[in-house]
């Protein structure tokens, strides 16, 4: 473990050098002005096994046009908690974030370094989105993290995904989505991932969708000591029904679906989800972005599994 921090701390400041000089040099080239910002970020999760994650951020902007649209720095505090047992954790990262509003093409990124309990980890949360033609666009993502329940966490295991997603429009009210995936687990299981959305949109002035879902992976070990939830093979069908709608350029959306899930060769049992969000208008002086969400499914001790959290973000300029 000591020689994987040398390498981290190397390794991050070199990144960030790099590529902070590099965003920073495209920025100064598009000539479009630039002021600086501050801000705040918080994520709250709990479960019905108790676990408990906070996160509490503050965010230093250098390079700031727009809500989507900037470049800075983020130093994180974590908090892990369950029954009588808890962890902290601390993450300082470079994030930047480069998104056209009307079309979702561009790129985000968070990378820095993640220190809880004995163990360091080099994260990254990224992805970009580009067109490949007029009603097809093509993303690809990375993500590294911790895996987040308490033997996990105690252990130090992490995991790497990446993947691309592909979007097709097929006229003006109907849209399929295609996702594949690898994720590596540093215990030396993976999964490979497949998912499907179709999104059917009955009017484009209500701001409605009917969406039809399907996810899979599967995991190339059964058996992980139960630090996480990994079955060999999962799959889940979904029907929701999605709302977005926009007041005074800001804009809100919920979602709600209903599914069943099958694990391994257990009889198939229903699943829920339920999302809202809540954002700002991207240019102005300050920008406000909210959302929450409820999941219910399975995990070690049967199919009454619910997770739910919240998450906010709030920028000033200055």
């Amino acid at each position: 473990m000591k020689n994987t921090k040398i390498g981290t701390y190397v390794l991050v400041p070199l990144l960030i050098s790099i590529t902070t000089h590099s965003l920073a040099n495209e920025l100064e080239q598009e000539q479009t002005p630039s002021e600086r910002a501050a801000g705040t970020e918080f994520f709250f999760s709990d479960d019905s096994e108790g676990f408990q994650t906070r996160k509490l951020s503050a965010e230093f902007l250098p390079h700031y046009e727009k809500a989507d649209h900037y470049l800075g720095v983020r130093g994180s505090a974590y908090q892990y908690q369950v029954d009588d047992w808890s962890r902290d954790g601390q993450k300082v990262s470079f994030i930047g974030r480069n998104i056209d509003s009307a079309t979702a093409n561009g790129w985000v990124l968070e990378a820095g370094v993640f220190e809880q309990g004995d163990h360091a980890l080099f994260t990254f949360d990224g992805s970009y989105r580009t067109p490949l033609a007029e009603k097809t666009a093509l993303e690809v993502f990375a993500n590294r993290d911790w895996v987040e329940t308490r033997p996990a966490l105690d252990a130090g295991t992490n995991f790497t995904f990446i993947g691309a997603a592909l979007d097709q429009s097929l006229g003006e009210h109907v849209t399929v989505v295609g996702v594949a995936g690898a994720q590596f687990f540093s215990d030396d299981n993976r999964r490979d991932h497949g998912r499907l959305r179709l999104i059917y949109q009955p009017s484009l002035d209500l701001g409605l969708t009917l969406q039809a879902r399907y996810r899979t992976y599967r995991s190339s070990k059964e058996d992980v000591g139960r630090q996480y939830f990994n079955p060999k093979d999962y799959e889940e069908s979904m029907l929701a029904l999605g709302w977005r709608q926009r007041f005074a350029g800001w804009s809100a959306g919920l979602t709600a679906g209903f599914g069943r899930e099958k694990i391994n060769q257990d009889s198939s049992q229903s699943t829920r989800l339920f999302e809202l969000n809540l954002q700002s208008p991207v240019r102005g002086s300050q920008f406000l972005r909210m959302n929450a969400g409820y999941n219910r499914s399975a995990s070690f001790y049967g199919p009454d599994y619910d997770y739910r959290y919240v998450r906010g973000e709030w920028i000033v300029r200055f």
